[in-house]
């Protein structure tokens, strides 16, 4: 928005009715003429992998970090997985044993980063 002088207020505001728009979903000032641009780049309803309808605006944070089918890695082994699919796997995964090298004893997965306290 600019500051406008008084004398030219009438002219700006009939000038803004008969040229902008205001979106009636994001509230954005746009020109008439692009309105179904801006309707069709940023509103129109997509589908995600997942099945869920959403905004094309609003696809690409959904993907990052609400998406069920979002790459996830397992925090013991890296596998690169779907999230909806993680904690099964890590459920799992934590629960295999490796030989502690210090104490011979097998230790689950999960437990191997807290083991060096306490092992001996």
């Amino acid at each position: 928005t600019k500051d406008i002088p008084v004398a030219n207020f009438t002219m700006h505001e009939i000038h803004c009715s008969r040229n902008i728009e205001v979106c009636r979903y994001c509230s954005d000032s746009i020109p008439k003429s692009e309105m179904k641009n801006h309707m069709e780049s940023e509103h129109v309803q997509v589908t995600c992998k997942c099945g869920m309808k959403i905004e094309k605006s609003l696809l690409k944070d959904h993907e990052a970090s609400a998406c069920p089918l979002r790459p996830a890695l397992c925090q013991y082994c890296d596998i690169q997985l779907a999230f909806n699919k993680l904690q099964d796997h890590e459920i799992y995964c934590g629960a295999r044993t490796e030989r502690c090298g210090g104490c011979g004893r097998n230790i689950m997965v999960k437990d191997l980063k807290e083991h060096p306290r306490v092992c001996g």
